[in-house]
C-alpha cells in the first residue's frame, strides 16, 4: 500500500516491519529559535529518520542558488531539491513519512516539495511525534549514519505552484480563491511579528491552519474537512484555491487538508504575504 496524505502511527510501525523501502524525516522547526528543531531531534526522534530543516534544507538559503519563489522562505529549484534527496540516499522507490512536532506545520513543506518533484508515495505523520511515542514508537538520539547515496529522478509537478505575478493577474477573478492560513488577528493586519506590511491580499479568505486539527492533536475526519473548508468556500470551487500565508510553509497543512477532505489537489502561492508585501504597488486589505 502506498499512503499519500495521512498515515497513522500504528501503520507507520507495520510499515518498518515490512521492509518496504522506506525513509521517515522530521522536521520540526521552530520560527523563532531556528536552531530548536536540530535540538530536539538530537534528543528525540523515530528511529532512523532523517533530518530536514527548513532554512538549510527546505529553503533556497544561498544568494547564488536558484529559487523557485520568493518571500522569506524561497523554494528552492527542483533541481536543487533533487539533488539533496540524491546526497541523503532518497530513491524513487522508497515511501517517504515526514513528521514534527508542531501540528504538521513545518512537515506539510517537505510533503508538499516531494509531490512537486514528483513524487507521489509521501505522507505526514498523523499526530506528529507525540502519536508515535503514544502509540509505543521507539526513539533515538543523536546522529543517523549516512546512507549511501542514490539517484532521485525528477518526474512531471504533481501539484501547482503558482507565482506572484499569476496570483497579481487574476486578482478579484473567480478563477482564483486565495485562501490565507495566518492566524485571525496577522490576516486583519492588527499585528505583524515578522512582515514590513500588515494586511491580508484582497479578497483572501482566512482559514488559520491550527484548525485542521481536532483537540487530539490529529487531523479532523475528512467529513469535518469537507464540511468546513466547504462552508468557508461558499460558492467559490474547490479547484480554484490557491493556499498562502506568510512565507509558503504554514499554509500547506490546509492544502493537505483539504486533500484529505476529497476537495484537492489545490495550489500553492510559496512567496505568499512576505513576497506580496515587499512591493508597495500591490494593494492591502485590513480587516
Amino acid at each position: 500500500m502506498t499512503y499519500t496524505t495521512l498515515i497513522s502511527a500504528p501503520q507507520l510501525q507495520s510499515l518498518m516491519a515490512s521492509g518496504r523501502p522506506l525513509m521517515v524525516f522530521d522536521c520540526s522547526f521552530d520560527l523563532g529559535d531556528p536552531a530548536l528543531g536540530a535540538r530536539q531531534y538530537q534528543e528525540a526522534h523515530i528511529r532512523g529518520a532523517q533530518y530536514a530543516d527548513l532554512d538549510h534544507h527546505l529553503s533556497a538559503h544561498a544568494s547564488t542558488q536558484q529559487r523557485a519563489s520568493g518571500g522569506r522562505h524561497p523554494l528552492p529549484s527542483r533541481e536543487h531539491f533533487a539533488a539533496w534527496l540524491s546526497q541523503i540516499g532518497f530513491g524513487n522507490p522508497m515511501q517517504a513519512v515526514v513528521y514534527d512536532r508542531n501540528g504538521a506545520n513545518y512537515c506539510g513543506r517537505l510533503w508538499w516539495m516531494l509531490k512537486w518533484a514528483g513524487h507521489e508515495a509521501v505522507a505526514v505523520l498523523d499526530g506528529g511525534l507525540q502519536a508515535w511515542q503514544a502509540a509505543g514508537g521507539a526513539v533515538e538520539h543523536g546522529a543517523e549514519p549516512a546512507r549511501p547515496p542514490c539517484s532521485f529522478a525528477l518526474g512531471a509537478p504533481l501539484r501547482r505552484l503558482v507565482s506572484v505575478q499569476e496570483v497579481e493577474s487574476c486578482l478579484g477573478d473567480s478563477c482564483q480563491t486565495l485562501l490565507d492560513a495566518r492566524g485571525a488577528p496577522r490576516y486583519r493586519g492588527e499585528v505583524e511579528p515578522l512582515d514590513p506590511v500588515a494586511g491580508h491580499i484582497p479578497g483572501a479568505l482566512n482559514r488559520p491552519f491550527g484548525q485542521n486539527l481536532g483537540p487530539d492533536g490529529h487531523f479532523k475526519s475528512p467529513a469535518q474537512l469537507r464540511a468546513e473548508f466547504t462552508a468557508l468556500l461558499g460558492d467559490c470551487p474547490p479547484a480554484s484555491v490557491v493556499h498562502q500565508c506568510g512565507s509558503g510553509v504554514s499554509a500547506l497543512p490546509n492544502l493537505l487538508a483539504m486533500e484529505v477532505a476529497g476537495l484537492g489537489p489545490t495550489a500553492l502561492f510559496a512567496g505568499s504575504w512576505s513576497e506580496w508585501c515587499s512591493d508597495p504597488r500591490r494593494p492591502v486589505e485590513r480587516g
